[in-house]
């Protein structure tokens, strides 16, 4: 049966799209670590992956295959074409048998990390017989890539037409919080992306891109399908964050996949302040936009007889900040997953609020306002700072 990211899958599959700790088996110490002795293994009740079942038997082919093609070299005193021939004609059923049984698991095989782990313990064993100068299982190596990189490549197309066809109505109750889709996403993105930075390979990064794509265009259709924005900013967010969270701690900082989240979310949070701080400020915020865009074009005088809504923008602020604050603090940080995101939204949204508040003095201290009562009735705005910082959440 097909395994994808856009699935329901058994809690006991969720390996298929999470490295975990099985990325190890690429670190020098395993790869070229002790073979499995299958009677010895048998005895206990350890399960392997299919992976380490793979190193050990080819780490016992390169370590043999070596020994052999230098003994048939060194006793029969052959070189170039006949050594290899000498050394197939001996190895040559072996292999095949190899390639037979692998062709065979492969074929139904859904574990694209596990395919994709076999693929780079090949080509670090490639490696470690070239160094060495044998080129008896050049061969062999490039017919087990010749297997797995296809079925590497179509388990990642199945994925991508996966989500790409998901329909979101038909994925249950709608929720702010990260949805299992991106989380399956991000956890197996990371993975992958992980391993091939140690031999970087175009394909994958390719079909990884293709990938993110479709996840992207996911996040946005299943964000539609709530009736507000400001809930559709919320789901945005949180998924954004928790992608980005989860690719962070395998791929690099400067990856596609970072920065392409990192821009996304960004984008997203700047949106959602400007959301939250619009129903308690936003009478002043379009005042100052008005205003400022007028002081550019030296037409600031067109707003002189707005002395009544300019009043009541001072008062209503004076009277009502610092209730609305805590109120917008307290809304965020309920709507946030991850406490460390609410707390920078908090943040950037009281930050966004100063430099509002700043821009209205600014243009209040213009000549055309001088005369206004209502001036002296402005927060000083570095009182005002020294108060929101009370109501910034501490860790």
């Amino acid at each position: 049966m097909s395994l994808d990211l856009a699935a329901h899958i058994t809690e006991s599959r969720n390996t298929i799209f999470t490295v975990g700790q099985r990325g190890a088996i690429l670190s020098p110490g395993e790869l070229e670590g002790p073979i499995l002795v299958p009677h010895t293994a048998q005895r206990g009740d350890s399960r392997y992956p299919y992976e380490t079942l793979f190193r050990s038997q080819h780490y016992a082919l390169l370590d043999n295959g070596c020994r052999e093609f230098l003994f048939l070299s060194d006793f029969f005193m052959v070189t170039g074409n006949s050594a290899l021939d000498l050394f197939n004609s001996i190895m040559g059923k072996t292999l095949s048998s190899f390639l037979k049984s692998m062709s065979t698991y492969v074929s139904d095989c859904y574990d694209s990390i596990a395919v994709f782990l076999c693929i780079h313990i090949i080509l670090r064993f490639r490696a470690i017989t070239a160094k060495r100068s044998i080129p008896a299982l050049d061969k062999y190596w490039e017919a087990v890539l010749e297997l797995l990189w296809p079925r590497f490549e179509l388990i990642l197309e199945m994925n991508i037409h996966s989500i790409r066809n998901t329909d979101p109505q038909k994925l249950g109750v709608l929720d702010t919080r990260p949805h299992y889709i991106t989380r399956r996403y991000a956890e197996f993105s990371s993975a992958i992306v992980s391993i091939n930075q140690t031999f970087p390979n175009e394909r994958t990064h390719t079909l990884l891109g293709q990938l993110q794509v479709e996840v992207e265009n996911f996040v946005l259709k299943m964000a539609a399908e709530f009736p507000s924005r400001r809930d559709q900013l919320i789901f945005l967010i949180n998924n954004y964050d928790m992608m980005l969270g989860v690719l962070m701690e395998r791929a690099a900082d400067d990856s596609k996949e970072v920065e392409g989240f990192q821009q996304l979310l960004l984008a997203r949070t700047q949106e959602f302040i400007e959301e939250i701080l619009s129903p308690p400020f936003g009478g002043m915020i379009s005042f100052v936009k008005e205003a400022e865009g007028l002081m550019e074009k030296g037409q600031l005088d067109r707003l002189k007889n707005e002395e009544a809504r300019i009043t009541q923008l001072v008062r209503g602020f004076s009277s009502s900040w610092k209730q609305s604050v805590e109120s917008m603090s307290q809304d965020v940080m309920r709507s946030f997953t991850n406490f460390k995101n609410g707390t920078s939204i908090i943040q950037g949204a009281l930050t966004q609020l100063i430099q509002y508040y700043h821009g209205f003095h600014k243009v209040l201290n213009q000549s055309t306002f001088r005369s206004l009562a209502a001036r002296s009735e402005l927060i000083n705005l570095h009182h005002l700072m020294v108060e929101v910082k009370k109501h910034k959440p501490n860790f």
